[in-house]
């Protein structure tokens, strides 16, 4: 049998061809599509960093903050701009600067409780920021897309009708063409929608750990005694 030769065929439709025929709405939209993934990534990697640095925060924190001679000595072992620092400061101010005319009205336990839960919701607040983005293109990135594809397909038709030529290769390739920036639309959306629930699934874990050195800063200062952890105390009890 002979080898019969292929001919390759250049395809005239693709993203390039979309780019070069398609107007200044058709060019929006794709800018607006590459706009949206590229700062969804971004979102992404910057909360996952922020959340890996809370994570280490939070054990380099249970080894250096509890095994500290004083609370003073604790809150100064801690590094600069860690949030256990920021929220040990804020706690460690509200039990020296019980006083005044409004703050006598307040016991010093509800005191303390409000300025702890202030911290603990400014960092909560710094942990949810950006994830909002995310939900936003994830709901409406694949309707960007329909957009462009409906506005593809439109001038498609135009031009078909203008022409005159129904054939079958006049109309599926400015189509197919159009339903490309659908294809967009969902590969922006997909990994934003994936990254929030990953991400606020993740932030679940480090709110336990904030919450956590919350209560226990909080049973130190009001009763100089950290609360007792159950884990740790289980064996012992099980010894007895």
């Amino acid at each position: 049998m002979e080898n019969q030769a292929t001919a390759v065929v250049d395809n005239p439709y693709g993203l390039g061809a979309l780019w070069a025929q398609g107007d200044f709405v058709a060019k929006g939209t794709l800018v607006i599509l590459v706009v949206m993934s590229l700062y969804s990534w971004y979102v992404i990697i910057m909360k996952l960093l922020d959340q890996r640095k809370l994570l280490a925060a939070a054990k380099s924190t249970e080894q250096k903050f509890w095994t500290s001679g004083s609370i003073k000595e604790a809150v100064e072992r801690l590094p600069k701009g860690d949030a256990f620092r920021f929220i040990a400061e804020d706690g460690l101010r509200a039990s020296q600067h019980h006083e005044g005319r409004l703050t006598d009205r307040i016991e010093l336990n509800e005191w303390i409780t409000m300025s702890l839960q202030r911290s603990v919701d400014g960092v909560n607040r710094s942990l949810q920021s950006g994830l909002s983005v995310l939900a936003t293109v994830g709901s409406t990135a694949p309707f960007v897309g329909l957009f462009g594809t409906v506005w593809g397909i439109y001038h498609a038709l135009v031009s078909i009708g203008v022409s005159g030529q129904a054939s079958i290769d006049k109309v599926a390739g400015p189509v197919g063409e159009a339903l490309i920036m659908t294809a967009i639309g969902l590969a922006v959306a997909v990994p934003a929608v994936m990254g929030y629930n990953w991400l606020l699934g993740r932030n679940k874990a480090v709110q336990e750990g904030l919450n956590a050195f919350t209560a226990d800063l909080h049973a130190y200062l009001v009763s100089g005694a950290r609360v007792a952890n159950p884990a740790a105390s289980a064996p012992a009890a099980a010894k007895k």
